[in-house]
């Protein structure tokens, strides 16, 4: 056997990948971004990837494994994120809940797939939430805790019903500015927009802001 025989017996150049995993992810993501989180298959995934239909089966038994991967690696890019913006309050509580803010809608909007399979399939942890979503929403225990602290004691709200509270208004800004209907219609406000006054109103109600009680 000679040398252009023995090439026939090698596995094809694209099966052999230099990091399998992280290609399936990014081509989940494209797919996902175009179809949807179930618009698409585990044999789609490896072909957009450039491998064999059987290689994605070294890291995930199946599609719902591979978006369960895609939801654990979103919230950890989200939770780094969240906590590079928010840097432990610096300068100012006020002006470092600001950019907390401006990070949440950043990520919703350059990681749509990431962010849809995160919150919308319910692949987040199969019913135990990923540690990864824990430290996303924890910056923003530490943000609400940093902000009640211009209050009385008596007067601070339960620091976790605030976080969720916050958490619901970005989510929801980040959710209605994802629909392509609302961006049509041409919303006189930005997200970022949107978002601040939503959180201005919400923190002089609680009595953070100066002005806010009689």
């Amino acid at each position: 056997m000679n040398a252009s025989d023995d090439s026939r017996w090698r596995r094809p150049r694209s099966y052999h990948h230099g990091n399998l995993k992280e290609a399936l992810l990014e081509a989940a993501r494209k797919l996902i971004e175009e179809h949807g989180a179930f618009g698409f298959s585990l044999t789609e995934a490896a072909r957009l990837a450039g491998v064999s239909p059987a290689a994605p089966y070294r890291h995930f038994r199946d599609r719902d494994a591979l978006l369960a991967e895609v939801a654990r690696n979103g919230f950890e890019r989200f939770a780094a994120r969240l906590d590079r913006a928010w840097n432990n309050g610096v300068p100012t509580p006020l002006s470092a809940f600001d950019a907390l803010g401006k990070a949440y809608l950043a990520f919703a909007r350059e990681e749509p797939a990431s962010y849809a399979v995160m919150f919308e399939t319910g692949f987040a942890g199969e019913g135990t939430p990923l540690p990864a979503a824990e430290r996303a929403f924890d910056v923003l225990q530490k943000a609400a805790l940093a902000l009640c602290r211009a209050l009385p004691e008596t007067e601070r709200p339960p620091v976790r019903l605030m976080s969720l509270h916050i958490w619901a208004v970005s989510h929801g800004v980040a959710t209605l500015f994802a629909q392509a209907e609302l961006q049509a219609r041409k919303v006189p406000m930005s997200p970022e927009e949107i978002l601040e006054s939503a959180m201005l109103i919400y923190l002089r109600g609680l009595g953070i802001l100066p002005g806010a009680k009689p």
